[in-house]
């Protein structure tokens, strides 16, 4: 039931603490999973402290259990161990803290881990974490390359000094942080994420040397393959030897077999890359003067032409043809000149021959009235009318009678 409460009649602290207990004891004993992390023996008790941590967040609960459980489990319990305690959860009301009290401590084996890791495997692979479509590829020249790895470990110097007798200028941002234990979920995702939001930083490896299967767990966690898939910057998954796999393999952008093959990976041979350019330059000398050769044969062979080795003769040639051009069309006009006089002729004398001059030169007269119009009929004219008669050379005047 929820309390009843108002700024005029407030709750103590201890009645709060009181109910948490209460409603904490009503969960009633629980199967947890989680690493261990300081265990405590006191001599002369009967009672061992643990801390119980979730890997995959920054989370811990004190748990008390009894010595004789502890020494049950075959090789003891060491710090990092993964188990499942049965624990029944309690809160201290006058310390306001919860610890659990375990009475069963189970190891989790190698088997149960391995098929733990399988079921992760699958679930990831479902949403698509480990497609290759989303792998990024490395850059050619990295600026700075991030490197997680362990304090002064062995991985660090194989991916720093491999890199550098590969390419002298190349520079690292290098976090090192706990790769190993309780917190390695915890330091590893955090370095991760630092250098993936360094603006210099174009890739990033992660990288530990070999271990067994419960060192190398870490890069399997949940939380940290997430972060991974999470990172703008490509990853470089190398951890362990050959055979180690951890899935922080499947879902970082490529997998190094080792340390120095991930320094292989990250930055380019500068003698490799050396040998490639002059090769490079060699093989463009060459081609460019097979193209000149080529082309100045192609050159020669069109200057050896008869039309470019003696010019003039074109010249000449189109000389003789436009002279010729020229009196055909002298001759063509004249023709045309003559044909038109012809035709000028021709018409003069027909006009002539059919003029009323002409006519009047073979004897005839032309009979008008005085106001010019030709008289063509006797009763066009009356008695004594004057007329106009026109001769071939001047005109008499005339009556009619």
């Amino acid at each position: 039931m929820s309390l009843v409460t108002s700024p005029e009649q407030p709750v103590p602290v201890r009645r709060i603490s009181q109910l948490m207990a209460q409603w904490i004891a009503r969960l009633g004993a629980v199967w947890v999973e989680g690493q261990v992390t300081q265990v405590t023996r006191r001599p002369g008790q009967r009672t061992a402290f643990l801390t119980l941590r979730d890997p995959s967040a920054d989370i811990s609960l004190p748990v008390t259990c009894s010595v004789a459980l502890l020494d049950a489990l075959p090789g003891g319990l060491q710090d990092g161990a993964h188990v499942v305690v049965h624990a029944k959860p309690s809160f201290y009301a006058t310390r306001g803290s919860l610890s659990l009290a375990a009475d069963d401590i189970r190891a989790v084996g190698v088997g149960e881990l391995l098929a733990r890791l399988e079921h992760l495997r699958k679930v990831l692979t479902a949403e698509g974490l480990f497609d290759v479509a989303r792998k990024r590829p490395l850059p050619f020249l990295p600026a700075v390359v991030g490197v997680v790895c362990g304090r002064a470990s062995a991985a660090e110097q194989d991916v720093v000094q491999n890199a550098r007798r590969r390419w002298p200028a190349v520079r690292f941002r290098i976090e090192e942080v706990a790769v190993q234990g309780p917190t390695a979920v915890t330091d590893v995702s955090e370095a991760v994420s630092r250098l993936d939001a360094d603006a210099e930083v174009d890739v990033i490896v992660v990288t530990r040397g070999g271990g067994s299967l419960e060192d190398l767990l870490p890069f399997s966690n949940e939380a940290l393959l997430r972060v991974v898939a999470a990172c703008r910057t490509p990853v470089v998954s190398a951890i362990g030897h050959e055979a180690d796999t951890p899935l922080l393999d499947l879902v970082a952008d490529v997998r190094a077999s080792t340390p120095t093959d991930a320094a292989k990976r990250v930055v380019p041979d500068v003698g490799e890359e050396t040998a490639r350019v002059t090769q490079l330059r060699g093989r463009t000398r060459d081609a460019i003067h097979a193209v000149l050769a080529r082309e100045g044969a192609a050159l020669a062979a069109t200057r050896s032409r008869p039309v470019l080795a003696h010019p003039q003769v074109m010249i000449a040639d189109r000389r003789e043809a436009v002279e010729r051009l020229v009196e055909r069309s002298r001759r063509c006009l004249g023709a045309a000149l003559d044909r038109a006089a012809d035709n000028l002729a021709h018409t003069r004398a027909r006009v002539t021959s059919l003029s009323p001059a002409a006519t009047l030169e073979r004897g005839y007269a032309v009979v008008q009235r005085p106001d010019g119009v030709v008289v063509r009929r006797p009763g066009d004219v009356d008695q004594g009318d004057a007329l106009r008669v026109r001769l071939a050379e001047g005109e008499i005047a005339a009556t009619v009678a």
